[in-house]
């Protein structure tokens, strides 16, 4: 395991491999800090080696740059949070995506002009953006599903669209009696 040093940057190597994603998808530290929830200032002393994040906002960074299964286990060894699991790979990356779901929830009416949707043999994620004046488009939800329940929601999706179509007016009180 890769033990972070103690000096003024503790987890430089942390830090360069953060930094490393985040400029490799092309996203600023408002970007990021945004889409993760953290202050920018805080995301800047992560990617500086002068602080690490905790396991939840690490588990957040990993699913937000889409961190495959080996580069995930090296940032928690990075960060020095391999002693303290217990489980193997596929485990921690479930668990991290339940805590995701956990925490995804809002009530909010999030509008949406594109959508990118990656497929696997389990399902589908649905990632939805919107435009930016900068041009790449900033995503503002993500939505996984297996594909049993991406027919269903296809379905509701045809239905609500045919109807919004060919739908007349309801009249507001039922037809009267013929006599």
């Amino acid at each position: 395991m890769n033990q972070p040093s103690f000096g003024p940057q503790p987890f430089i190597k942390l830090g360069e491999k953060l930094k490393a994603l985040r400029k490799s998808s092309q996203e600023s530290l408002a970007e990021v800090s945004g889409a993760v929830e953290i202050e920018e200032h805080i995301l800047e002393r992560f990617e500086t080696g002068m602080d690490r994040p905790d396991e939840e906002i690490l588990n957040l960074l990993i699913n937000h740059y889409r961190v495959n299964d080996q580069r995930a286990l090296q940032l928690w060894e990075l960060a020095g949070y391999s002693d303290n699991v217990d489980l193997d790979i596929e485990e921690a990356v479930t668990a991290a995506k339940q805590l995701i779901m956990v925490l995804a929830t809002d009530g909010r009416t999030i509008y949406t002009d594109n959508v990118n949707i990656d497929v696997n043999s389990k399902g589908m994620t649905l990632s939805f953006s919107q435009s930016s004046p900068i041009g790449k488009p900033f995503t503002v939800s993500r939505l996984g599903m297996s594909y049993e329940t991406a027919h269903e929601v296809q379905k509701a999706i045809n239905t609500a669209l045919t109807y919004a179509k060919y739908a007349t007016k309801r009249p507001l009180l039922p037809p009267g009696k013929k006599a």
